[in-house]
């Protein structure tokens, strides 16, 4: 018998970088439907780390491909539609830039500037934890 609010917790909903946006036109991006409905719930990603700025922070950007370099935009309206901020649930050391990650966490949609770095974000996974695949 189960007792409301006890249990396992809820599996994450993968997310792929092809499902993020509904449409990409001059006015800019749009999200999908499928993004809408996961704001604010769980979801895991896959994909690469963009290389950090440092060896130990508390986020990172995840991005559809391998990158060289840091694809962090100057505003959301230059914002690729191949990448997400991933902020973990703690600081850690990072990955190989070129090694695919699964990241899971909560799914917040929407812009958003980070005050401690100035970095704009239309999409974020927070309280995320990944490992290599």
């Amino acid at each position: 018998m189960s007792v409301l609010g006890v249990g396992p917790a809820a599996a994450a909903t993968a997310l792929d970088f092809d499902e993020l946006y509904g449409k990409i036109s001059v006015l800019g991006l749009s999200f999908s439907d499928k993004v809408k409905s996961l704001a604010g719930k769980k979801v895991a990603m896959r994909g690469f780390m963009a290389p950090p700025l440092k060896a130990e922070a508390d986020f990172f950007v995840l991005t559809e491909i391998p990158m060289a370099l840091c694809p962090f935009c100057s505003s959301d309206a230059d914002w690729p539609d191949n990448i997400v901020v991933i902020r973990l649930d703690r600081a850690q050391t990072f990955e190989q830039a070129n090694a695919l990650i699964e990241v899971e966490g909560t799914l917040e949609v929407g812009s958003w500037t980070d005050p401690a770095t100035g970095f704009v974000s239309l999409l974020r996974i927070v309280g995320a934890h990944f490992h290599a695949v």
